[in-house]
């Protein structure tokens, strides 16, 4: 694998590597098989490391619909390429969580933060998931942007807490979870608007606010802020 090698020797070098049994394990960890090939994301990786980011041949593994294919498109588009219009456009593929939390690291990247109340209001399920999968990923790193930034997505999550879908309520879960251990500046407010669900009468922002509780009055969270 190298920088010079196309979208078909990639695809034909992944086919390769066939492992059944990986298959099946994915499968157990609700992950997409229908159209994968078994190949482990650290192998993956490696592979994305060898072949360089090339955005044109990114958007043809993509196009391949072969989830390893597509995994290693996520790890070889270039962000400062990468559009919001594209970004729509991958999000209208999203089938699996894993391609969803992967996608949306890229999109951080990408600065593309203006599509996470449009994908937020959207009602696919995968899509919805990557507005929060974003806010998740920009919490933790996206260490320069000002504390406001993440705090003034509160309100969105508490909008979607009552979406009882399982991608979705895990992601809004997460994004809130990491709102609260960024800082000691967002801990108080994204706590208080954990304690603020936990009490909800809808049983899904109840368990999202519970869990983020847990979390966020840890002792060995409170030690490290």
């Amino acid at each position: 694998m190298s920088p010079s090698s196309s979208a078909t020797e990639l695809i034909e070098h992944l086919q390769t590597l066939r492992s059944e049994d990986n298959i099946a394990g994915m499968a157990r960890f609700g992950i997409v098989t229908e159209t994968a090939i078994g190949i482990s994301n650290p192998v993956l990786q490696k592979i994305a490391r060898l072949a360089k980011r090339d955005h044109v041949r990114a958007k043809e593994l993509w196009a391949s619909g072969i989830r390893e294919a597509r995994m290693l498109a996520l790890y070889t588009f270039d962000p400062k390429s990468l559009t919001a219009a594209e970004a729509r456009t991958l999000a209208a593929d999203f089938n699996s969580w894993e391609i969803v939390d992967c996608a949306a690291d890229l999109f951080v990247e990408a600065g593309l933060d203006k599509l996470i109340a449009d994908f937020a209001a959207d009602e696919r399920e995968f899509v919805r998931r990557t507005a929060f999968a974003m806010i998740a990923g920009a919490a933790v790193h996206r260490k320069k942007d000002r504390d406001e930034s993440l705090l003034s997505y509160l309100p969105l999550i508490e909008a979607h807490a009552t979406d009882p879908r399982n991608f979705v309520r895990k992601a809004v879960n997460w994004a809130l979870r990491n709102i609260g251990k960024r800082s000691r500046a967002c801990h108080a407010p994204a706590l208080a608007l954990a304690e603020r669900l936990g009490a909800s009468a809808d049983k899904t922002a109840r368990w999202i606010g519970k869990d983020a509780v847990r979390e966020l009055t840890s002792e060995k969270l409170l030690a490290r802020l």
